[in-house]
């Protein structure tokens, strides 16, 4: 039989090879994308082409720091970090939504400068509108199968990393739809389209940026998750009642501090045997890293009526 322990490892590593799978081949995506937009940005005279090429270099980064913090989350916990390092993942999560505020304001940027200078845009060459939608259809199904992963792992590093492709998805829309419209006279198309990007891409970093700040201010997990845990609790066997459940974000997982209420009539042993056996349960039940509990006594003065003990 394998241990929860050994399962939860197992989940981990299945975790982490997925995630650098995923990874690996959205570096491999952008390395082509990147040589491929540069290289017909500059033959054709499309500026927007070239732009979207150094964007494409930019999820190199946001790469790089994807399979960095993964392969360090997994650490088991040690003498610097006794509760482990999940959060690296969290922390990943937070440079990620600064990387998509930085290109939304860096698209905001470049659409106001090309609104400014509109009229002097020289025509480009048809070859880079389908440079372009290569790119388009490239970086969509790169999110579609980076998300189906981020998904089933369950790991919110990967899905702001998949959101990330989106966001490069929707970019190299904003470029298709610039070079089309250079190509029929309307170059106007293309700092419009840029600018409502740009705010899209802007609202999505910020959401990722917030949210993992929040977490590594140990916010509490939804109150639905909150519930099932307690429920998870109170249906242990000799758990009375509970108190002071308290819950915080560990990356992925999620930090339990708990009061169970237990006759005060029992013994030491009989009262931690209940504790470690509402903590199991709770490990097996639901995504959490640990549980500490503490042993209230109680004086069960009647049935259905609890004291607590002096």
């Amino acid at each position: 039989m394998i241990s929860t322990q050994q399962e939860d490892l197992l989940d981990a590593d299945a975790r982490y090879r997925a995630g650098k799978t995923s990874t690996v081949v959205s570096i491999a995506v952008n390395i082509g994308l990147t040589a491929l937009q540069v290289g017909a940005g500059i033959f054709s005279g499309s500026q927007a082409l070239v732009a979207d090429g150094v964007h494409s270099l930019s999820d190199l980064v946001s790469d790089f720091v994807v399979l960095f913090a993964g392969h360090r989350s997994r650490k088991q916990a040690d003498a610097d970090h006794q509760y482990g390092h999940q959060r690296y993942e969290t922390a990943a999560s937070l440079a990620l939504g600064a990387l998509l505020l930085a290109v939304g304001i860096g698209m905001l940027g470049s659409a106001a400068h090309k609104i400014q200078v509109f009229g002097h845009t020289p025509p480009v060459h048809a070859a880079a509108l389908w440079v372009a939608l290569a790119a388009l259809l490239a970086k969509e199904l790169l999110f579609r199968y980076m998300l189906r992963v981020a998904e089933r792992v369950r790991s919110s590093m990967l899905v702001a990393n998949a959101w990330h492709a989106r966001s490069d998805a929707a970019s190299s829309l904003v470029v298709a739809l610039g070079i089309a419209g250079s190509l029929a006279g309307f170059t106007l198309l293309d700092p419009v389209a840029a600018a409502v990007v740009g705010l899209m891409v802007v609202r999505m970093g910020w959401r990722f940026f917030w949210s993992a700040l929040n977490d590594l201010m140990d916010r509490a997990v939804s109150e639905e998750e909150a519930q099932a845990i307690r429920a998870t609790l109170l249906s242990t066997p000799g758990v009375q009642g509970l108190h002071d459940l308290r819950t915080r974000r560990m990356g992925d997982m999620t930090q339990v501090d708990v009061h169970l209420e237990i006759d005060g009539a029992l013994t030491v042993t009989e009262g931690h045997a209940i504790a470690s056996a509402a903590r199991q349960r709770v490990l097996d039940a639901h995504n959490v890293l640990d549980v500490m509990t503490h042993v209230d006594p109680v004086q069960v003065a009647a049935p259905g009526r609890l004291d607590a003990a002096a």
